[in-house]
């Protein structure tokens, strides 16, 4: 058995100790949960391990070796590989050229493309999985593609892997088959550290959870002796999970009617309307046209026939983006990072880039009004920043989605589409996004709520269409059904059993 360890490894950062002398194990023939809120200090751990970053003091060990990592060149040539959240795969790539991307086999000067896949193959097999290594990656299903990142960094035998919220695109079904892979990845004498938000996943596949809360070691745990509320606890200590709140109430007026919208292998005869102050969940497996959907609604993306309704007045199909945000349409995409924000930019501006036509006089920027807009919803939606000013980067997942939110809160919206909000942040910042929906349904804006995790819909939600293969297949409220029942329902099955 191997063992990774650390003795006492801190890291400052200027007005931020990051880690706080965290002495920690993780052994070779298990999965290591390692867990914490966003700012715990587990990313800045990992990014130690991985060469990225070099702790102020402390150190750490494989197997009583002690290991120093100028890079992480340096760290994946001592066998250390990370699997980052946003895959790094090429779409118009084979999966073999994938794996070994910058490194095919050659027969002199000339790419070697037997000996490649051939030994993709073979990796591929040792995985436990059948993946055609001549298949182009774009044409391979979400949870292949993980495979396919995580057989990459196989690719370079590794002693230690860590994976970073490897399920967090993943449909149910999906991630037991991905689940299915890191087991067998267990019986190869490897160091698994596994990194997920997804609380309810944690007994399904670790053996070990370790814990940390603001840079210091809460604790190390064998999974099957705690429940989930022990966790929570270690996490965050006393954190209170509410449900819809009894006063938050929907109108009676409908504020958004769709009728038989369609797009072409999206989503076909779509129909629903939503109330005033109403939280309206959409369930579905991934796939299933929700993100689609909204994108449509928002007028990002053309649909081909059917029609939209707000407020009672019909929405030209060709109506712009600027269009509908003045009819009170916002949306905060799934991509938080690609389509949500722009990470070089200052907190402020991107707290404000959608509603610039009310933060400038004309085509001037007014800087006065643009940052009083920001600290309003800094202040209002209690996002943690160092500074206003300080790049958007520099926020933990949580604080970076309760921008992207403010940001379109700041355009006084009536209708808010969520899209996966909850994704890639913890339980508590979870919680706050919840509450904030919550809060705004009280002032009478209207939300329209996707999530992949379906608990959530039930928590947060006063209604909830399901959607499967482009089509609503049926209707629910929280008090109907239960997860087991949900979940059945969005796979398409009818017996409700």
């Amino acid at each position: 058995m191997s063992v990774l360890r650390t003795e006492k490894i801190s890291k400052q950062y200027p007005g931020c100790l990051a880690l706080d002398q965290v002495t920690a194990s993780f052994e070779s023939g298990k999965v290591n949960a390692l867990l914490g809120k966003n700012g715990s200090g587990k990313s800045t751990l990992v990014k130690c391990f991985a060469g990225a970053i070099q702790p102020t003091s402390g150190s750490f060990y494989l197997d009583d070796k002690e290991l120093h990592f100028a890079s992480t060149g340096e760290a994946n040539a001592q066998g250390f590989a990370t699997v980052y959240q946003e895959m790094s795969l090429v779409p118009s790539l084979t999966v073999a050229e994938n794996i070994f991307l910058g490194r095919m086999p050659k027969k002199g000067v000339l790419i070697d493309w037997k000996k490649a896949n051939a030994d993709a193959a073979k990796l591929l097999d040792k995985m436990g999985v059948s993946i055609n290594p001549k298949e182009i990656v774009s044409r391979l299903s979400m949870w292949q593609c993980q495979v396919v990142e995580i057989t990459k960094a196989m690719s370079y035998n590794p002693r230690v892997l860590m994976l970073d919220e490897p399920t967090s695109s993943l449909a149910t079904n999906e991630v037991e088959s991905l689940f299915g892979v890191i087991r067998e990845l267990k019986k190869q004498d490897i160091i698994i550290i596994y990194i997920s938000h997804k609380l309810h996943e944690v007994p399904q596949i670790t053996d070990t959870i370790t814990v940390l809360r603001d840079g210091q070691l809460i604790g190390k745990v064998n999974t099957a002796d705690v429940t989930n509320a022990d966790i929570v606890n270690m996490m965050f200590g006393e954190t209170q999970i509410r449900a819809l709140p009894d006063d938050v109430r929907p109108q009676e007026e409908v504020v958004l009617e769709v009728k038989d919208l369609c797009r072409k292998d999206k989503f076909r005869d779509v129909s629903f309307s939503l109330r005033k102050g109403e939280v309206l969940g959409i369930a579905g497996m991934l796939g299933a046209g929700r993100t689609e959907l909204l994108k449509s609604i928002f007028g990002a993306d053309p649909y081909d026939s059917g029609q939209i309704f707000v407020n009672g007045e019909e929405v030209p199909r060709n109506a712009s983006l600027v269009d509908r945000k003045k009819l009170g349409l916002g949306l905060t995409p799934e991509n938080r990072k690609i389509e949500g924000l722009i990470l070089i930019h200052s907190i402020r501006d991107n707290l404000c880039y959608a509603s610039m036509d009310k933060t400038a006089d004309g085509w001037l920027e007014n800087r006065g009004r643009r940052a009083a807009a920001a600290e309003k919803q800094v202040k209002e939606l209690e996002i943690k920043i160092p500074d206003i000013n300080a790049p958007i980067s520099s926020l933990s997942g949580g604080n970076q989605q309760k921008v992207v939110v403010g940001n379109w809160l700041n355009t006084e919206p009536q209708i808010m589409l969520y899209d996966e909000p909850s994704r890639g942040i913890d339980v508590n910042a979870k919680q706050q996004i919840f509450e904030i929906m919550w809060a705004q349904a009280k002032k009478g804006i209207s939300t329209i709520f996707v999530s992949s995790e379906l608990e959530e819909l039930l928590e947060v939600c006063h209604r909830i269409i399901i959607l499967k293969e482009g089509r609503i297949i049926g209707e629910v409220t929280p008090d109907e059904v239960n997860i087991n029942q949900l979940y059945a329902l969005s796979m398409g099955d009818k017996t409700n059993e």
